[in-house]
């Protein structure tokens, strides 16, 4: 894959959603719960009021509606900028 995130945004793998049961009920995959973290894949450059902070492959916190969903080579990823990203884990 060969995208370039512009200006301060990055591009985010969430980390799939664990399998959940309930009393032996399997949750749809509809009905489980958003991933709140993932890895960083690719980043822009940043502003010149905002410089690029994360990295490729930084593991990340982010907001449960933030980003944009875009699916690439099979592939579910999340296009958001640096500012909703809440933290860096680790």
């Amino acid at each position: 894959m060969n995208i370039k995130p512009l200006f301060d945004r990055v591009l985010i793998e969430p980390t799939p959603a664990e399998e959940v049961t309930l009393g032996g009920i399997i949750i749809p995959d509809t009905a489980k719960e958003k991933p709140l973290k993932g890895k960083v894949v690719a980043v822009g450059d940043g502003t010149k009021d905002e410089p690029m902070l994360l990295s490729a492959g930084t593991e990340v916190l982010f907001g449960k509606y933030a980003g944009t969903e875009i699916e690439l080579e099979g592939t579910k990823y999340l296009m958001m900028r640096q500012s909703d990203v809440l933290a860096i884990i680790g």
